[in-house]
């Protein structure tokens, strides 16, 4: 036998890897399993509670919405119309929800801007917003009951 060589396993015919040993394997395999699709939804999905009237009509406060970002920290690519959460550029801890009104690649920024100008604190104010800090694209609005649904998204938007 070569020293420096591998050798596999070898079973005899009929080994089915069954038995305590063979579904223990299966129930570490599949916990595993779970454990890595939670984590990566955990990474992947935000839940943002709308609170104000920056974004109506679209948008109401309380409206619950699911924000879904890229999973390997790759950055969201919005496009104009698209809403997406951002932190504020002023209190990094609080999250903003704005429509995305232009992209600059070669910057790397956006602007974003609230749907009813008068009720809204975006790019205006605090200017473009760096591509990176994009958390995600908002997609589903899961809550209040009776407001439920997809996140509109406009084939095309202009903003005012």
């Amino acid at each position: 036998m070569d020293p420096d060589g591998a050798t596999l396993p070898r079973f005899s015919t009929g080994h089915s890897g069954g038995g305590m040993a063979g579904r223990g394997r299966w129930a570490v395999g599949a916990a595993a399993c779970v454990l890595a699709g939670w984590a990566l939804a955990a990474r992947c999905v935000h839940r943002v509670v709308v609170r104000g009237a920056s974004m109506a009509p679209t948008l109401l406060d309380g409206d619950r919405l699911l924000v879904l970002a890229r999973p390997w920290g790759d950055p969201v690519r919005p496009e104009a119309g698209d809403i997406v959460a951002v932190p504020d550029p002023r209190s990094p801890g609080r999250v903003l929800v704005k429509r995305v009104a232009s992209v600059d690649r070669v910057s790397r920024t956006l602007e974003v801007l609230g749907d009813a100008p008068d009720a809204s604190t975006d790019s205006r104010s605090f200017g473009p917003v760096p591509l990176a800090s994009v958390l995600g694209r908002a997609v589903h609005r899961y809550g209040p009951p009776g407001r439920a649904g997809p996140v509109p998204r406009p084939t095309e938007y202009h903003r005012a």
